[in-house]
């Protein structure tokens, strides 16, 4: 069997005035995954545990993000994170505040027969 891609969802999550990278990574997967029922596995004679999901996250401080913390918003199967310079920072007129925005895309891949 090959691990083929199935599906791209895309979300953006923001923390408006606390600047923490990974409340807005997770709102930003929560906004591309809760959107959307998959039946895509079943479809397949899979489980949905059977699905394997590559999370990518794109926020100007990389290295701010709690990957596992954003892995553990998925709601099922395996997954893998990666976090890259990304996303928007807005600081306010006073400079005293930051709006942070993150990017999200979940990639699905399912294990399928090979065609031949």
């Amino acid at each position: 069997m090959t691990k083929t891609r199935m599906i791209v969802e895309l979300g953006m999550g923001t923390d408006l005035t606390g600047a923490d990278y990974t409340k807005a990574a997770i709102r930003a997967l929560k906004d591309a995954l809760w959107h959307n029922s998959l039946t895509i596995a079943p479809a397949l004679g899979r489980k949905p545990q059977d699905m394997h999901v590559k999370v990518l996250i794109g926020v100007p401080k990389p290295e701010k993000v709690d990957k596992e913390a954003v892995a553990a918003v998925l709601p099922y199967g395996t997954s893998t994170v990666e976090v890259m310079e990304g996303g928007l920072e807005i600081m306010n007129d006073e400079g005293t505040n930051l709006t942070l925005m993150a990017n999200a895309a979940a990639v699905v891949y399912l294990d399928i027969p090979e065609k031949h």
